[in-house]
């Protein structure tokens, strides 16, 4: 966590003409968007003035937060999403820890920006800023800006706007409070959300159960031909752009596809394989179980990264290649 005389230089920072820009990473999910509009609504209940720029537009699914349609979408208005952050006295880095995260568009702003940067995230190995606060062990950027508005002093202040966000964010990167990393801290900070209110129906509803028939027509495809190889402790799934295509994907519908592959009896990993839509890369997404860790094998082989458990990765090969790629490397890894 931010020390004390940290949080005094940001309360300083934080006054009410300031400039405040809140960032997160490259293709928004649950807890980045939770994240920063949580931040966003924080900062405004008490009195200062803030604007959520994200790098690409984000899924239909998490649209329905708070305050979600004044987010500022770079890839859409690259003029006024400059010029925020050019301008800004204060910039906060969330759910990425480290400039590139945020993409080819808005990475060159941040590194150019003046304005003080503040990090908030829970990714290994943070590029340095102004002011950081990382811990890997915490499940959810959302739940660390709770911590935030505690340390800041202000944990009465938050209203049912911040719990709603704050509250998605941590649902969905813990994929329903699933994962190993979810604590009893963090059951905690929802219970405390919930009697600030949110209300975990109403949240699970609007960010689960809107499956498009295109989700649906994907799902069922990758299901029929999931693969499973290392004797039973590794699936595979995957997606062509032409099926993509063929079935009038929309953003959004492949969030948690990955996990599928982790239910089937037995498995310890799970890879899920996508042809981009637009670019000649395949975009990976590894989930594991106990000590498996995917953030270094996604480092070591598929130039990304992540958490133990959770991790991406990006390959510049076609999608036969890059899996016959993973089952040599996979069978290298003893577990």
């Amino acid at each position: 966590m931010f020390i004390s005389s940290e949080i005094l230089k940001i309360k300083n920072l934080l006054h009410p003409e300031a400039k405040i820009v809140i960032i997160c990473h490259y293709n928004p999910d649950g807890d980045a968007i939770g994240s920063t509009l949580g931040l966003l609504h924080y900062l405004q209940k008490t009195g200062r003035k803030a604007n959520v720029v994200v790098p690409n537009d984000f899924p239909k699914f998490l649209k329905w937060m708070p305050e979600a349609k004044k987010i500022v979408i770079a890839e859409y208005k690259r003029k006024i999403a400059a010029e925020m952050i050019q301008e800004a006295d204060v910039i906060f880095i969330l759910d990425f820890n480290a400039s590139h995260r945020s993409g080819n568009l808005v990475s060159p702003w941040i590194d150019r920006a003046k304005g003080t940067k503040i990090l908030i995230d829970h990714h290994q190995q943070p590029d340095d800023f102004d002011f950081i606060y990382s811990d890997v062990t915490i499940p959810a950027t959302s739940q660390m800006v709770y911590h935030f508005i505690t340390e800041m002093g202000d944990e009465a202040v938050v209203n049912r706007e911040i719990a709603e966000c704050l509250y998605t964010g941590i649902m969905t990167d813990t994929g329903g409070f699933r994962f190993r990393s979810t604590s009893a801290t963090t059951h905690r900070i929802i219970a405390n959300l919930i009697e600030k209110g949110a209300d975990p129906a109403m949240i699970s509803s609007n960010t689960w159960d809107t499956n498009t028939i295109s989700r649906l027509h994907l799902l069922s495809l990758i299901l029929s031909r999931v693969e499973v190889v290392k004797d039973g402790k590794v699936a595979i799934l995957w997606l062509k752009r032409k099926e993509l295509q063929e079935f009038g994907f929309q953003k959004g519908d492949t969030e948690g596809f990955v996990n599928y592959g982790l239910s089937i009896l037995g498995t310890r990993m799970s890879a899920f394989f996508m042809e981009d839509l637009y670019d000649d890369f395949i975009k990976i997404s590894f989930r594991s179980k106990d000590e498996v860790d995917v953030n270094q094998f996604s480092r070591k082989y598929f130039n990304g990264g992540g958490h133990i458990n959770a991790a991406g990765g990006k390959y510049f090969k076609n999608i036969e290649e890059t899996i016959i790629d993973f089952k040599e490397k996979i069978e290298t890894e003893d577990f």
